[in-house]
């Protein structure tokens, strides 16, 4: 029922949202050099890894300027985040705001890589500074939207981010993952953002 779910509402979010990504593919053409579609290794159920899709919202050498920002770092462990990350375009912000940047992982959630809900896909490098006990989190397909994102996303703990994702493994149910999905919806037009 829940890759029922996943492969229906992909596939009704691409066809609703096609013309708003095909402004956005523009804005990001207009805006900075680069494609409009970044493409990086993530790691998924069981550890897979696989391409995650995103809008561009970065200049295009931004994994080069990461090792320069490295002490700005504001999240705890081994997740990296700068609240004004100076690599983020004009319309990466927008996009960022919005969470617009994320909708070419509906195609993720398509191909069976992602869900719609479940825990972030982490970079191949972050998740080989897990402990132990953070594999736990890689037990269910990574998703676009998770406890953590309506909960606490501007919250800079890791351990916190772990302990959402492991509290939404254990509790699952198609309720919780509805009521994920309204949640986010509310979020995304909350005056923080998403």
């Amino acid at each position: 029922m829940k890759r029922w779910i996943d492969v229906v509402g992909a596939a009704f979010g691409l066809a609703l949202a096609s013309p708003i990504m095909a402004i956005v593919a523009l804005l990001i053409r207009l805006d900075s050099p680069g494609p409009v579609i970044y493409s990086a290794e993530r790691t998924g159920a069981k550890g897979r890894r696989f391409r995650c899709y995103k809008f561009r919202s970065m200049v295009t050498n931004a994994e080069h300027l990461k090792a320069d920002l490295r002490t700005q770092n504001q999240r705890e462990g081994p997740i990296f985040k700068i609240v004004n990350d100076p690599r983020i375009t004009h319309v990466g912000r927008f996009i960022r705001r919005y969470s617009l940047d994320e909708l070419p992982q509906l195609w993720n959630v398509l191909r069976g890589d992602m869900s719609m809900v479940g825990p972030r896909p982490h970079p191949v490098e972050e998740v080989n500074h897990y402990e132990l006990h953070h594999y736990r989190r890689l037990d269910v397909k990574p998703g676009i939207t998770g406890l953590w994102q309506i909960t606490a996303r501007h919250s800079p703990s890791f351990e916190l981010n772990m302990h959402l994702d492991l509290t939404y493994i254990e509790n699952w149910s198609l309720k919780l993952d509805l009521s994920i999905l309204l949640n986010t919806v509310r979020v995304l037009f909350a005056p923080e953002g998403a």
